[in-house]
């Protein structure tokens, strides 16, 4: 078996962010910050140091400040010049010329359809779909874990996380064969199955190594839970015709689509930070004494 490297990555950031208004009434969700940073710059970080050489963003209306971080800012460059401040806070996503590629999704018909829409760019090539809600924290990160394993069996390798069974209705559940190590065979996908029914307890977090395939059947534009193009259950047509796993996360996952979560990850990284953490842990510990 021929195992294609792995060069490319799409976000899908063309949604609306409804959860989180009035925040997101005109500034992308994915450019809220957890401590100094948007959640969409740790999601493209992840990937380029999981080796990701061009990053395909699936954009919608609203998005430019989101185009606009990621380009060069050369006012930007030359006060911090000027001032005698280190670059490093802006260069540390500067990307090759060429990449990143912005391509849009013009009808809110799901993530699977987001997805579809990158497929001239992805072309005849594996690539990785990364949800920049999920914020994913370990070293190596997720994606790099999911490389190194996708390099050795080939096929689609799917981020698989253990959530309380009570949960497993808002996800996209894994049903498990064989496992060995953090691999688990992947023998059914259900998108979001009635509380009671799931196969397991294995959801999706947002972290996905597909072929290209997948995008041929995303092709029919079929419909599932929710009314939407459901990438779950295109690559659940994909399964007994191609090697495909669930990869399990050897760190933290935050659901920053959440409130909760969102607070949970400024919370924690900030806690973690030299600069920052002692202050913060001192003001924690006298919120809640």
């Amino acid at each position: 078996m021929t195992i294609k490297p792995l060069r490319k990555a799409v976000f899908p950031v063309a949604g609306l962010g409804t959860r989180f208004l009035p925040a997101t009434k005109a500034m992308p969700k994915e450019m809220l910050t957890v401590v100094d940073k948007p959640l969409i710059q740790y999601a493209v970080e992840e990937a380029l140091e999981a080796g990701i050489e061009q990053i395909i963003f699936v954009t919608g209306r609203g998005k430019a400040a989101l185009e606009d971080h990621f380009d060069v800012s050369y006012e930007l460059e030359a006060t911090m010049r000027a001032r005698g401040k280190s670059l490093d806070l802006i260069h540390g996503i500067r990307q090759r010329p060429g990449s990143p590629v912005y391509v849009r999704q013009q009808e809110p018909l799901g993530l699977g359809h987001a997805v579809w829409c990158a497929r001239e760019i992805v072309g005849d090539e594996p690539f990785a779909v990364l949800l920049p809600d999920e914020l994913m924290v370990g070293s190596p990160n997720f994606l790099a874990q999911m490389v190194e394993a996708y390099n050795q069996v080939g096929g689609n390798v799917i981020g698989a996380l253990e959530v309380p069974d009570e949960e497993t209705d808002k996800y996209g559940i894994i049903s498990p064969g064989r496992t060995e190590g953090p691999l688990v065979e992947v023998t059914a996908l259900v998108e979001k199955p009635a509380r009671g029914t799931a196969p397991s307890n294995l959801m999706i977090p947002g972290r996905y190594i597909l072929q290209p395939e997948v995008m041929r059947v995303l092709e029919a534009g079929e419909k599932g839970a929710g009314g939407e193009i459901q990438l779950t259950d295109a690559m659940a047509r994909l399964i007994g015709t191609q090697p495909f796993h669930g990869f399990t996360f050897a760190g933290q996952r935050y659901d920053c689509g959440d409130k909760a979560g969102y607070i949970q990850a400024n919370l924690a990284l900030a806690l973690a930070r030299d600069d920052i953490g002692p202050q913060v842990r001192s003001f924690a510990q006298a919120l809640l004494a």
